[in-house]
């Protein structure tokens, strides 16, 4: 199907930005819309601007923000040019959201380190604590180098509100927005590579609405109880390939939100982590779909959890053609799980309406588990029972002993391909009547 943007689409356009602003306040903290650049006389094929050309000091202490904004300002609207950001420099970047479409083949080499304000309390109120380093509406942009993104995440990570393994491990009121380190926002033709990135308040990369995304060889690591530290998240986008990367955190590895569809993860390694997740999905009675989705040839040590689909009762939609091969596990608590009753507290009511996860393979993962926990945990809605799930060469040993864990199960339905290790005896067969006479797919 073919479709075609008029002018409403501008209008649609300019009418998200202004939503995504309103947090600001401030305008000095956001890049002016592209304006034609002085011509980049003498600098070659490649013109290559460096934030000091700009005024940047990068002495880790001096608000680089306005040198920042006026070399993308320049750069964006140069044909092949580099922003350099060089090294053996540190900059201290406030909020900031830097605005597109730029001219083709812009590339950010970050080589030296960038950092925000060190915590809340030096968080300018005017800017947005939900976010950082903002890239809205980019085409063709590759953000790469052997630099450093230091989120300093530290003092967010300590405020009261935020969940903690105290002596109560309770949550208290208070303000508790904290900001992602990397957004990319209505952007396509996208590559992001070889960077380190660490201690993110919140995520460290979150993609929105994005189309047509590589992410290769990123190191992203933060302590393995910092909250909400998730490597890389995806919502409503598509074509996304992640490769070659090692994340260590106290969130997922990676997270896949709604309208994900053609997302091939590969050769991941997560430890620890909370495991590659999809979801959670349907918070708040919504509709979430995502599908085709591959995670292949990737590690997960030391984790809470391996393969996770999550999803809340009372969302619609589905969850499609998914596919887990190659993967080894090591010491994770559950290597493979489906939760259709995922909550954050005790207070979750029952629901009807439930996702539809159907099309999942599980193919050769091997390795061991925490003992503490079952191997494999399928736990599918009542009304709206999962099916299709596929089981073959799935070998998993607990970690300590030699005891095996029985496989739980509640409204699943597959086949298993060869014998499993534990055997999943609790996997019904067929399709329910239920789905055959009522279901409809909403997506």
């Amino acid at each position: 199907m073919e479709f075609h943007f008029p002018r409403i689409f501008t209008l649609f356009s300019s009418v998200l930005l202004c939503f995504l602003l309103l947090p600001f306040r401030s305008f000095s903290q956001i890049s002016l819309p592209p304006s034609p650049a002085p011509e980049a006389a003498g600098l070659g094929p490649v013109a290559v601007f460096s934030v000091l050309s700009f005024g940047a000091v990068g002495d880790g202490v001096t608000d680089d923000t306005p040198a920042f904004k006026m070399a993308w300002d320049t750069a964006c609207q140069t044909k092949s040019a580099t922003l350099l950001v060089p090294h053996q420099y540190s900059f201290m970047i406030q909020s900031t959201i830097f605005t597109g479409p730029c001219k083709s083949g812009l590339v950010l080499q970050i080589d030296g380190t960038l950092m925000p304000p060190d915590g809340p309390n030096s968080w300018p109120k005017s800017n947005n604590r939900r976010q950082w380093l903002v890239f809205y509406r980019v085409n063709g942009i590759s953000m790469q180098g052997g630099g450093l993104i230091d989120g300093r995440g530290e003092k967010w990570w300590n405020l009261p509100c935020k969940p903690h393994k105290g002596v109560n491990g309770k949550r208290l009121h208070g303000p508790c927005d904290s900001p992602v380190a990397i957004r990319f926002f209505m952007s396509s033709n996208l590559t992001v590579q070889g960077l380190k990135i660490k201690n993110s308040p919140q995520f460290h990369f979150r993609f929105d609405g994005c189309q047509d995304v590589r992410i290769d060889s990123l190191y992203i690591t933060a302590p393995p109880q910092s909250p909400n530290t998730d490597g890389i998240h995806i919502e409503n986008t598509n074509n996304v390939k992640i490769y070659n990367s090692v994340v260590s955190n106290g969130d997922d590895c990676v997270s896949i939100g709604a309208g994900c569809y053609n997302v091939d993860i590969r050769n991941i390694t997560c430890d620890p982590s909370h495991g590659i997740s999809i979801g959670s999905l349907g918070m708040h009675n919504t509709r979430a779909c995502v599908s085709n989705i591959t995670v292949s040839d990737s590690v997960v040590k030391n984790s809470d959890n391996g393969v996770r689909i999550k999803t809340w009762q009372g969302g619609s939609g589905s969850v499609s053609k998914v596919t887990f091969n190659n993967i080894h596990m090591e010491s994770v608590k559950n290597p493979i799980i489906i939760d259709q009753y995922y909550c954050l507290s005790k207070g979750c009511p029952n629901q009807t309406s439930a996702l539809h996860i159907s099309d999942i393979l599980y193919a050769n993962i091997k390795g061991t588990y925490d003992i503490r926990s079952r191997p494999l945990h399928l736990a599918c809605s009542d009304r709206v029972p999962c099916t299709n799930l596929t089981f073959s060469e799935v070998e998993l040993l607990p970690a300590k002993g030699n005891f095996l864990s029985d496989p739980f199960c509640w409204n699943a339905y597959g086949d298993l391909r060869t014998l499993t290790i534990p055997p999943v005896s609790c996997l019904s067969e067929g399709i329910p009547q239920s789905i055959l006479e009522n279901y409809v797919d909403q997506c």
